[in-house]
């Protein structure tokens, strides 16, 4: 085992936060061999007071939900899983402030320096006085912007440019509201809506990419974002229901940092419902393609390879259990904001509890 980790000494784990990646992180605690779930918070009156195994699926296990984060403090975790929609920096304080490290699947934290100024001085503080650390991952960003491109480059002794190309293939999912309303699928398309995306991806990835330009001794210019849209040939039934001929059919932003002027880092994300576009996009199956041009170049293909019927249930996962990997190492950093490019690679512990 790396000193860097904690050995095989159990870790009080909370969970925070039961949305879809809390969840899975949840039962993954649960189901853990060195990890001790000791508290759940949430949200929703509803879920108070119900034992933590109902809440992901799972036979109880003694952990009562609480929406006390009193509560939470009081029980002394080592660390908390903290996946809520927003962050509330008076939470976070509260937490670090106690001595409680925290990996999160937010993206406020993947780089200090572009973290709004008042949050950071919090945030540093808190962890100061408290001892503690906290550390930003998941799958993306996180896994695919960071670990991945990391490890590419310790083969390269020049980097002239990485481009990172995610894929989702939309079409099996069933939720009209999301695909419809909130991204605005079979819709005319909308310029206001493909800057909106473009800007919201500019703040989630520009900070991951960033670290990773520092971390080998780059740094950007600039960070320039811009997204569009291609629409559907014809009609096409997909399980939310029906995109019409003539609306958004495929969804395409894409993030740049800049150097001396050129693109050095970026990505790209490319969500879609059909292939059969009026433009010519080089769509793949959900995954990712990393393009990295220097003195090692190289291509690299990640395919999720779940069947569509699986994948509700399985891709969660993917963001969730990185997080859960990342809590050994979390607890063992020093005090701060704790970057990917500061922390060993996570080595798993792959055993269940009780097996």
């Amino acid at each position: 085992m790396s000193s860097t980790r904690t050995g095989d000494r159990v870790l009080r784990v909370v969970q925070w936060a039961t949305g879809n990646i809390g969840t899975r992180s949840l039962r993954a605690v649960i189901e853990h061999n060195t990890l001790e779930l000791v508290g759940l918070y949430v949200y929703a009156d509803a879920k108070a007071g119900r034992d933590a195994g109902e809440l992901c699926g799972l036979p109880p296990v003694g952990v009562k939900a609480t929406r006390s984060i009193d509560e939470i403090v009081a029980l002394k975790p080592d660390c908390v899983l903290y996946m809520p929609q927003r962050i509330d920096a008076d939470d976070l304080c509260r937490l670090l402030d106690a001595g409680i490290n925290v990996v999160t699947t937010r993206t406020e934290f993947h780089l200090p320096a572009r973290m709004d100024l008042a949050l950071r001085e919090r945030i540093d503080a808190a962890c100061t006085r408290g001892g503690a650390s906290i550390h930003s991952t998941g799958s993306s960003p996180g896994f695919i912007t960071e670990a991945v491109p990391l490890a590419l480059l310790s083969i390269q002794r020049r980097l002239d440019r990485l481009h990172i190309h995610e894929f989702a293939d939309m079409r099996s999912r069933n939720s009209p509201e999301m695909l419809f309303d909130l991204m605005g699928f079979g819709r005319a398309p909308n310029p206001q809506a493909d800057a909106g995306r473009a800007l919201h991806l500019r703040h989630a990835f520009g900070p991951s990419l960033q670290a990773v330009a520092e971390a080998v001794g780059l740094a950007f210019d600039d960070i320039e974002a811009h997204g569009e849209v291609a629409l559907a040939r014809r009609d096409t039934r997909i399980a939310a229901g029906e995109v019409k001929a003539g609306t958004v059919a495929a969804q395409r932003a894409t993030v740049n940092g800049l150097r001396d002027g050129k693109p050095l880092i970026g990505f790209t994300a490319n969500w879609f419902v059909t292939t059969e576009l009026d433009r010519d996009w080089d769509l793949r199956g959900d995954g990712w393609r990393l393009q990295l041009d220097g003195d090692a170049p190289l291509e690299l293909d990640l395919r999720f390879t779940v069947a569509p019927e699986h994948k509700a249930a399985t891709t969660p996962g993917y963001t969730a259990h990185r997080a859960v990997n990342a809590v050994a190492y979390v607890c063992a950093a020093a005090p701060g904001i704790r970057l990917s490019s500061e922390l060993p690679a996570f080595i798993p512990d792959l055993r269940r509890s009780g097996g």
